[in-house]
């Protein structure tokens, strides 16, 4: 069995196991057999943490990421939460999975060679896309070209009408002519994407089947699989994409199956999905792309569980970590969910600019906002930070890493607000000189301000990008930010909470326990879950149950084969949607469906329903307009745990003191303050803590200005308020 963590380090962290680890374990029960072990994995830009869930407790802990060895960086996290728990592999019974893998290659363009085979008439279908300017008034402004190069967009002779019936039969010479032109180019992927195939499978299958005989080891993406919805650049944008970074998954996740295995671990391993819910490796392999924005998704998934668990009906969710921030709105413990977003957007963050991938996904801003996004002064002589970012080869300079560029991380270090010996639970040893040596040379020679000043600028100006975003993206959903309770999770975003909440008007925060691997944790409260969703277009005024009866059989029993396949004896709980908009419009709304078997009376139902969505999302409605249904979706999950409230805490309620205090300086203030400083395993429920102070954990430190309290719920969650 090859051991998890080289030998050195297992004997530094063997020595350095603490009353702290000890007390844990002795916490857990000392019962582990007793009790279920799950083990979650988040692979960030920056850092992989990993959180082990023994019973109902829960311990985290933060690695570097390795970029150009993912998984030895999640071995090496694994290995250190199992040694500090004192936890062996075999005993783990469930191992939780997000990367940023997918992601990367995506944006990196760093993906397999990849080829697309379409209807004869359109290869260029997914280089016009939506033939209108993103910016009409910047000349300049373009977007990324495709992932297949146009030589790589090959057309077959076939055509199927929008009704699903053959036009034109699939010219099978025209499939094989094309084998030996994929062999010259040493094509590892290929992207089938042909006219209609959503309504009518039968052409991309035969086209997949004929090249699979002829190139038994390329990876072969079906539209009709991957994306079964209508509209045609959508569809292959979102097509190429999981072509394009299927090989690369498919790698990784065979490699860490065997470095798994190897190490001694016996059970099943899960993905996070972009829409909050897990996954099989085996359903990973074969749609990659439905793990793009994994890692979020399980911040969004851990803020709803608070959320529900305190009653909180409007939430916030800040998740801060070293590379991004993001952004999502909660309502009644639920996030905003989408059916696409787009990928690298590069024209000012724009819409349009990026590349459109239509799968479910939990809707959220995402901004280069994170711990080691890079600041300078431009030739204006203005500070800007992100969205590049130093990640975790080199780092921030502060790492002691070879890093020379000025980061955030620098930033807070140099105000005071991260304990140079104590981050990232101390295994990383931050030097303050070379964090100030970097912010002058990139802002204070440029501009002419101190290196205090410049560090203060920096903060500034990032949670003033991020309070911009989080406006624009609650106003373009319709929503108000303002007198939301944030939830603040991830490494950075404790940090910067209490000046984003003054910023947005927000009186209540929340920064949970474990906050600094929130990602990770939420991982551990996903439902096994699939969705799958059909293109059949239907009018009300012609509504046909027996066809919706028949295809929602059909999705329901696929979606539960998949769930079912997460090794789940739990009862599955099914919730269905339309997305559906009125006569003559360009664009749908999501709308709830009604369980069971549908008959001419489901036709209002659902008119009212949509009536009633619409209304709500644009003030009005348009009588007299029949409306059609363009897309269906079920969703099938496994049931969870059901929600225990927990009212506010009582008792203890005593202001608590400390004997130890750091200098900090508030971006936005000139005086310095002498801040107390608390460790956070010290707190207790019911304590109170008053402003200005740090509350320091081993993978974050969370700011109390001096306007705000703090007080620690029976969570153990640490939840601050305006004074009054």
């Amino acid at each position: 069995m090859a051991p998890l963590l080289p030998q050195a380090e297992t004997e530094q962290l063997t020595a350095r196991m603490s009353r702290e680890i000890l007390l844990f374990w002795a916490f857990s029960g000392n019962s582990l057999v007793a009790n279920q072990t799950r083990l979650a994995v988040d692979i960030g830009g920056t850092f992989t943490d990993a959180v082990i869930e023994i019973g109902e407790h829960h311990k985290g802990t933060k690695v570097l990421t390795t970029p150009n060895a993912p998984a030895e960086g999640f071995m090496v996290a694994a290995g250190r939460i199992l040694l500090e728990s004192q936890t062996p592999p075999e005993q783990v019974s469930l191992i939780i999975h997000g990367t940023t893998l997918a992601t990367n290659a995506l944006i990196e363009r760093n993906g397999a060679k990849t080829a697309l085979i379409t209807t004869f008439g359109h290869r260029d279908a997914v280089e016009m896309a939506y033939e209108n300017r993103f910016d009409q008034y910047d000349l300049t402004a373009d977007r990324l070209p495709p992932l297949v190069p146009r030589s790589l967009r090959l057309p077959v002779k076939e055509r199927i009408n929008s009704q699903g019936q053959i036009v034109d039969k699939l010219d099978e010479e025209s499939v094989h002519a094309l084998i030996p032109l994929l062999l010259e180019e040493k094509v590892e992927s290929v992207a089938i994407g042909l006219l209609h195939a959503y309504t009518n499978p039968v052409h991309e299958r035969r086209v997949a089947e004929i090249l699979s005989n002829g190139l038994p080891t390329i990876s072969i993406s079906i539209g009709s699989d991957v994306c079964p919805e209508i509209r045609e650049y959508e569809r292959q944008s979102t097509t190429c994409a999981n072509a394009y970074v299927q090989p690369l998954m498919g790698g990784y996740l065979q490699d860490l199956q065997s470095r798994l295995a190897e190490a001694g671990f016996r059970c099943p391993c899960m993905l996070m999905t972009s829409g909050g819910n897990l996954i099989t490796i085996e359903t990973a392999i074969a749609h990659p792309v439905r793990l793009i924005e994994s890692g979020p998704a399980g911040g969004a998934v851990l803020a709803s569980h608070i959320a529900k668990t305190l009653g909180e009906n409007a939430v916030f969710s800040f998740d801060m970590g070293g590379t991004t921030a993001k952004i999502c709105l909660i309502d009644n413990g639920e996030p905003l969910l989408s059916r696409s977003f787009e990928v690298d957007r590069t024209h000012r963050f724009m819409k349009g600019s990026g590349m459109p991938v239509k799968i479910p996904v939990i809707e959220m801003v995402e901004i280069g906002a994170g711990g080691g996004s890079i600041a300078h002064a431009d030739k204006l002589g203005r500070i800007r930070v992100g969205p590049q970012s130093a990640g975790a080869n080199p780092g921030p300079a502060c790492y002691g890493q070879g890093g020379k560029a000025a980061t955030i991380t620098d930033a807070n270090l140099m105000l005071g607000r991260l304990d140079p010996l104590n981050f990232a639970g101390g295994s990383i040893r931050l030097d303050t000189n070379a964090a100030s040596q970097a912010i002058e040379k990139a802002i204070s020679e440029p501009i002419g301000l101190s290196a205090n000043e410049a560090a203060k600028g920096i903060i500034e100006i990032v949670d003033e990008h991020m309070s911009a975003a989080a406006r624009v993206h609650a106003v373009e959903r319709g929503k108000e930010v303002t007198e939301r309770t944030m939830i603040a999770f991830g490494g950075g975003a404790p940090l910067h909470a209490a000046c984003l909440a003054e910023k947005l008007g927000i009186n209540r925060i929340i920064v949970p326990a474990n906050a600094g691997v929130g990602s990770a944790l939420g991982f551990l409260l996903a439902p096994v879950a699939y969705e799958v969703v059909r293109s059949r277009y239907m009018r009300l005024e012609t509504f046909e149950g027996p066809l919706l009866n028949s295809l929602f059989l059909e999705m329901s029993q696929e979606a539960a084969n998949i769930v079912r396949l997460g090794n789940t004896d739990a009862p599955l709980k099914e919730k269905r949607h339309g997305y559906a908009r009125y006569v003559g419009q360009g664009h749908e709304i999501k709308i709830d469906l009604p369980a069971g078997n549908y008959n001419p009376e489901t036709a209002e139902v659902i008119r009212t329903t949509f009536e009633y969505e619409y209304e709500k999302q644009y003030a009005r409605t348009v009588p007299g307009l029949d409306i059609e249904i363009l897309t269906w979706s079920v969703l099938v999950s496994s049931h969870q745990k059901p929600i225990k409230i927990l009212p506010e805490v009582c008792g203890i309620n005593t202001m608590l003191e400390s004997k130890c205090t750091r200098i900090l300086q508030a971006p936005d203030k000139e005086m310095l303050t002498n801040a107390k400083v608390f460790t956070r395993d010290s707190l207790k429920p019911g304590l109170q803590i008053a402003g200005p102070a740090i509350i320091e954990e081993s993978q974050t430190a969370t700011i109390v200005p001096a306007d705000f309290r703090a007080v620690v719920n029976q969570r153990g969650d640490l939840i601050l308020e305006r004074a009054d």
